[in-house]
């Protein structure tokens, strides 16, 4: 009986993943996080839950106790939820070949050469998939602040988390609204000093997305949500989402980009939408999405596609899904409510109409992401967890 071992079991999409393949007949699911409990690992379809040393803070360690899991406990595929998880995998397996770690991505250089930024503009550009305008620069030292004349200018990683040989560095994406800014960043981060990074015309607008998978090199399908609700509502995580057509623009350019790097596995190319309409091109992200489940639910179910393709099997033809779904992550919408109640920037009106919306969802077209009947101890762990967290 084949044995997947889901990592990083505390994410959302972990969850998702372990009730979709506990939908199949045949498989062991095991689930694993450096928590002490995990969401995941609460599910009815998990057989076992590990906790192993921290990714970010022991990642050596980490790397040890896996190798030594996928021997002990004979696990045939790994599923990664996170970056930091599945970059450090695939450089494990770079290293050491002959104990390679079983993963249903692509390998560490074509992961890398869609998850660089710098590199992807470089593919964009070669494809004439619009992108903004970039400079690219080795370290802080090199940018000119007084050959800047557009403001503002975002500062952009090339890397979201950087392996520096025995622990990572995270950086993050900053806009500086004047030279002053600009230089106050350039001088304070520490990894503009000795890391690759852009400086990148900023594209007022919102954002959009496409989610793909792809078998060796083909096109499997493409999905597409839309958020109706956010934490912080500002922008942020998902909290409640609607299945909807992809933009057929965004999914030719995400089709190219794939295509080209000859992807397998899933991805996420993330766009951002001007004024006009107009889409351009901004990061692809290679691993689950937050609100996968809102896909599943839809009738796309990318962690069931994800290991047939990766076992060879045939996948089913997939003529489309439904739209107008949606997924509400319940706690997370009730920390979105709470910082719109408590913010002086939204009026009384704007914030009776936020806690109607609350108590009103769409009850035919609404599933939870966490709480479900069928399932329901993740959803007890994590109210307990919430509670918790309340009283500190």
């Amino acid at each position: 009986m084949p044995r997947i071992l889901i990592l990083d079991a505390n994410q959302r999409s972990a969850l998702a993943c372990m009730r979709s393949l506990g939908r199949m007949d045949g498989l062991e699911l095991l689930a694993a996080d450096s928590l002490p409990w995990a969401l995941a690992g609460h599910s009815r379809f998990c057989r076992a839950y590990a906790q192993h040393p921290s990714v970010r803070e022991a990642p050596d360690a980490f790397i040890d106790w896996l190798a030594d899991c996928q021997q002990r406990e004979g696990i045939d595929l790994l599923f990664p939820m996170t970056e930091f998880t599945s970059q450090l995998i695939l450089m494990h397996n770079q290293r050491h070949p002959e104990a390679a770690l079983s993963l249903p991505f692509a390998d560490a250089e074509r992961l890398l050469s869609l998850g660089d930024k710098g590199r992807l503009v470089e593919r964009a550009g070669r494809l004439g998939i619009a992108v903004p305008e970039s400079q690219l620069f080795a370290r802080a030292a090199e940018v000119d602040t007084a050959s800047i004349g557009d403001y503002p200018v975002v500062i952009k990683p090339c890397r979201s988390h950087l392996w520096l040989g025995d622990r990572w560095l995270t950086t993050s994406v900053q806009i500086a609204r004047d030279r002053a800014e600009l230089e106050a960043c350039l001088a304070t981060s520490p990894w503009l000093q000795d890391h690759e990074f852009m400086l990148q015309r900023f594209i007022p607008g919102h954002g959009g997305g496409v989610f793909a998978l792809y078998n060796r090199g083909q096109a499997v399908c493409f999905f597409a949500h839309r958020r109706l609700r956010e934490k912080p509502p500002q922008g942020g995580v998902s909290v409640l989402s609607e299945s909807v057509v992809p933009d057929p623009r965004m999914q030719q350019a995400a089709r190219e980009l794939l295509d080209d790097a000859g992807w397998h596995g899933v991805a996420m190319v993330e766009f951002r939408i001007d004024e006009s309409g107009k889409a351009w091109l901004m990061e692809v992200n290679t691993r689950f999405w937050g609100s996968l489940q809102l896909a599943i639910d839809a009738g796309v179910d990318f962690p069931q596609l994800l290991y047939r393709a990766t076992r060879g099997e045939p996948l089913p033809e997939m003529s489309g899904y439904r739209t107008g779904r949606r997924l509400r992550w319940l706690l997370g919408d009730l920390d979105s409510l709470y910082l719109v109640l408590r913010d002086r920037r939204y009026g009384i009106g704007d914030k009776l109409r936020r806690l109607l919306a609350f108590f009103t969802p769409h009850p035919f077209s609404t599933r939870h992401e966490v709480n479900r009947w069928s399932d329901p101890m993740p959803a007890w762990a994590e109210l307990k967890q919430y509670i918790a967290d309340l009283r500190r």
